[in-house]
């Protein structure tokens, strides 16, 4: 059977081996402007390699961080942003709360994008590695790096950057979310931890053991964690915690209708599958969902399509599913 999830960590990881302390460093960022970029009235625009993560903006767009590029979708057209001034891969993406676009890459560091100029940062301006796997804006307003060197902090002006030097179990990291008690949950291709402004404490399984490998963390609209990854699905109330699926978990989201949504490896049979929670599992003896997809490769980035369905993307290209069916571009 072909391990997918060796290969992905392949294709999409360039591994750093020099960890950065922590650090106040204020950038310099590269300025480039945004390209006049070729609309093709027809869907052989469309990216056709892995989709990474995709995110909808308050104008309806949706943007595309891919292995070819950045790429904007307006319902009609696809726009690579990025393809004039870099062939980067793309990994992340993330709207912050004043409408800045910001997209993590593969080697290259983070971009910010205000809609006609872009702004790059490298490790050399504090950033505390230069491959960017998510982006996650706090209350407060600060921006949280993961990178494979460790988690970087950017309040604006400067980055505070962490490792294994100052506590984290594992320097990889693969999502940051900060939970409504003021928490950062860190998960990495090690172990899970949290961090209170001070320190990181793991966060262990109900028999002691320490998770490994999240792949993603989301706090729900009830304030309940959810957890995916190497060992499933996996929900904390604040006080206990279930296990709610046994396989693989590449993805958690959860709608504006607070439908959760997960990537996860088939149980049923080899490949992948996009499923749909529609029942809290915290009232009831089985869990409900629905696979809306189902395909040989992973299948990552969900988000709402603001209407009833969701997008996701893939090895080769990105879905949307309408709540009937799904059309791949």
């Amino acid at each position: 059977m072909i391990d997918y999830q060796q290969i992905f960590k392949i294709l999409t990881l360039l591994v750093v081996s020099i960890s950065v302390k922590s650090q106040h460093l204020t950038p310099q960022p590269v300025e480039h402007s945004a390209p006049e970029a070729t609309i093709a009235s027809d869907q052989n625009a469309a990216p056709n390699s892995i989709v990474r993560t995709i995110k909808q903006d308050q104008q309806g767009n949706f943007w595309l961080a891919t292995f070819e590029g950045v790429f904007k979708y307006d319902g009609q057209s696809f726009i690579n942003i990025t393809r004039e001034f870099t062939p980067t891969r793309f990994f992340a993406a993330m709207i912050d709360s004043q409408g800045k676009y910001w997209f993590g890459s593969i080697g290259s560091g983070v971009y910010s994008y205000d809609g006609s100029s872009f702004q790059q940062f490298t490790d050399v301006d504090g950033l505390a590695g230069n491959n960017v796997t998510h982006i996650y804006e706090d209350n407060q307003g600060k921006i949280w790096f993961s990178t494979d060197s460790g988690v970087s902090l950017y309040d604006g002006d400067s980055f505070t950057n962490y490792t294994t030097k100052e506590g984290l179990p594992h320097n990889d990291i693969n999502a940051i979310i900060k939970d409504r008690k003021g928490l950062v949950w860190v998960a990495s291709r090690g172990e899970l931890s949290r961090f209170d402004g001070s320190g990181f404490t793991r966060f262990l399984q109900n028999d002691g053991q320490p998770f490994n490998n999240i792949r993603s963390v989301i706090e729900d609209q009830d304030g309940l964690i959810w957890l995916g990854g190497q060992d499933g699905l996996w929900l904390y109330d604040g006080h206990s915690m279930q296990q709610l699926t046994t396989q693989f978990v590449g993805y958690v989201y959860e709608d504006a209708q607070g439908r959760i949504w997960t990537s996860s490896k088939n149980p049923q049979k080899p490949g992948w599958v996009v499923s749909r929670y529609e029942t809290d599992p915290l009232f009831t003896d089985s869990l409900s969902a629905t696979a809306v997809w189902e395909d040989e490769g992973m299948t990552f980035g969900i988000t709402s399509d603001g209407v009833d369905g969701v997008w996701f993307g893939h090895l080769s290209g990105a879905c949307h599913y309408d709540g009937l069916d799904v059309v791949c571009f």
